[in-house]
């Protein structure tokens, strides 16, 4: 019986992985591999035409306007160019997906019990929103979001992160900085520094509503140092590179005193 023989396959072109652009995969047809058998018989690989991945629900120009229900809210997303030199629509994780916008359209609200509960934000103000809520929409040549008015962070009066108005039951903290040492007095550099859990209340939201459609409010004070939980929330940086963080007042876990 004739033994089998290895065989190895090489890859023709400048690299040896996939190149993607974005979302769009690079054609591979410029990238042949081939395979080499004991008997010399070359097998070639299938070339795949480029895919191209779409997120957002396009809106068919024949419609020309679209009225949120219930509780939720349309927000028009502000392109990346549109983000300030400060990083205030960016999270500190360098990705470029922006998540603040403006409301351009809002629901009749909601019903509590017996009681209706309006839509706490009226049209043309600018908003944040968490990072993966609601549904991206194409309307009009420009990219929305349709999303519930729980998923509203706050609403940005100024261009700067740390002035921040919360909304309902979100908190913002401004985070402690990372210790440049050890207890025992040894220098950590920037990839060994823990990330801080600790921080300084800014400001925080109204509270939520109870059955009988009245606020509660938060029993945490501007001010106030606190410890929360370390990957809730979303976090930025203001204009003067200051690390803040939006969560819920239920991601707290203590009151920090000295």
């Amino acid at each position: 019986m004739a033994a089998l023989q290895p065989f190895s396959c090489g890859v023709v072109g400048a690299r040896s992985f996939p190149l993607f652009e974005g979302l769009r995969l690079a054609p591979t047809a410029a990238r042949t591999s081939s395979c080499v058998g004991a008997r010399g018989m070359a097998l070639k690989s299938r070339s795949f035409s480029g895919l191209v991945v779409k997120a957002a629900t396009v809106i068919a120009p024949k419609y020309t306007s679209i009225q949120p229900v219930g509780d939720r809210v349309l927000v028009k997303i502000k392109s990346s160019e549109e983000q300030t030199s400060g990083g205030i629509l960016l999270p500190t994780t360098a990705q470029t997906k922006p998540q603040s916008g403006e409301v351009v359209a809002v629901g009749e609200g909601r019903t509590i019990g017996k009681i209706e509960i309006k839509i706490g934000i009226e049209a043309g103000k600018q908003v944040v929103y968490s990072k993966y809520a609601g549904t991206e929409l194409e309307f009009n040549g420009s990219n929305h979001l349709l999303l519930k008015e729980d998923d509203l962070i706050g609403i940005l009066e100024t261009d700067d992160i740390k002035d921040l108005k919360p909304l309902n039951d979100r908190v913002l903290i401004k985070v402690a900085e990372a210790e440049e040492k050890t207890a025992g007095g040894l220098l950590l550099t920037q990839a060994t520094k823990e990330k801080p859990s600790v921080g300084t209340v800014i400001a925080a939201g109204p509270g939520n509503l109870d059955p009988e459609g009245n606020r509660t409010p938060l029993k945490l004070e501007a001010g106030s140092t606190v410890m929360f939980s370390k990957y809730a929330g979303s976090e930025f940086k203001s204009s003067d590179g200051a690390e803040f963080i939006v969560l819920r007042a239920s991601d707290v876990m203590a009151v920090l005193s000295s």
